[in-house]
């Protein structure tokens, strides 16, 4: 049997605070944004820069950590995999969200410099 591979690595600034709940059996999870920039020089000379948005859900032990470790602005490293779920609104029209669900997170050291 051939397997796949689904795996996510990320390094970015979070975006606003962790929203922390708890699932009617207690179990926590939060959920944050991640944003990712690349620059780049286009064969012309301009510069050019583009922001990516990822959307992190992070279960048990990594959700009491996101809630509190991060925060806006705070570089994280971000690994897992991604996911992606549909729901139906109230008017029924179909929506879709792919969200990196997280393995491991590590908040990055303030630089001081």
């Amino acid at each position: 049997m051939n397997k796949g591979l689904n795996k996510v690595m990320i390094i970015g600034w979070v975006d606003g605070e962790p929203e922390v709940r708890e699932t009617p059996n207690g179990r926590p999870v939060a959920s944050f944004s991640v944003a990712t920039s690349r620059t780049w020089t286009s064969s012309d000379g301009a510069k050019h820069e583009e922001t990516e948005w990822f959307n992190v859900v992070a279960w048990g032990n990594l959700a009491e950590i996101s809630s509190k470790r991060l925060g806006h602005g705070k570089q994280v490293y971000v690994e897992g995999r991604l996911q992606t779920r549909s729901w139906d609104d109230s008017n029924g029209q179909k929506h879709f969200r792919t969200e990196v669900i997280a393995h491991e997170l590590i908040a990055m050291a303030e630089n001081n410099s």
